[in-house]
């Protein structure tokens, strides 16, 4: 199995982004969403991700985002890909001129591989964890043995994760990558460089 990929997600300061990619992180998110305790700006990712190294892919969370409005937001930050955490329907995460990978909020009796088949354009799809009235960054794992094995799209868990507990999710699920946000934190939107240097060695010895 090829080494499993990570994003840190929730960035809102430079500081923060490049200690994630000296950990070692491939990718770093921007919370773009308004209800977010971790929201940014267009100006505050832009100057973000002007001081990026290369070879680090960034991503965009939006919830139910307005297709102008998110187009206009594509025209100023250089996003690599978009991430779609509310109820997006297939045709709504197309036609951006970016990949794209779909959040799905998992409780017993979904059919994950069923939404795995109707997001078919979808590069990926994020497995975080549900809790009514939120659409992410809750800090809770779900249960891991409702993920079914031999999914059609590559697998990014999320949902809770902490470097005390990614080793075991690694072992028990083998996603295409991991997304921790408030399991690196000292504060919300504050990340903390201790954490994310143990989570990432957490990654990398799994």
């Amino acid at each position: 199995m090829s080494a499993v990929r990570s994003k840190i997600c929730g960035i809102t300061r430079i500081e923060d982004a490049l200690a994630a990619v000296e950990a070692g992180a491939d990718a770093i998110g921007f919370v773009f969403y308004p209800k977010s305790p971790r929201a940014v700006t267009v100006e505050q990712a832009h100057a973000i991700i002007a001081q990026l190294p290369p070879f680090v892919s960034t991503v965009g969370l939006f919830v139910n985002a307005e297709r102008e409005a998110l187009n206009a937001l594509l025209n100023e930050v250089p996003l690599d890909l978009i991430q779609f955490h509310g109820d997006e329907t297939p045709e709504q995460c197309e036609g951006y001129q970016r990949p794209y990978i779909k959040a799905l909020r998992v409780q017993a009796g979904d059919d994950i591989a069923a939404s795995c088949v109707l997001y078919e354009k979808a590069s990926g799809i994020l497995l975080d964890t549900y809790v009514a009235g939120v659409p992410g960054g809750t800090g809770e794992t779900f249960d891991w043995a409702l993920i079914p094995k031999h999914l059609s799209k590559p697998i990014i868990l999320a949902g809770g994760l902490t470097s005390a507990n990614v080793s075991q999710a690694i072992a028990q699920v083998r996603p295409y990558a991991v997304d921790v946000s408030g399991g690196v934190e000292k504060t919300r939107g504050i990340k903390d460089h201790d954490k994310i240097r143990a989570f990432m060695s957490a990654v990398h010895g799994t």
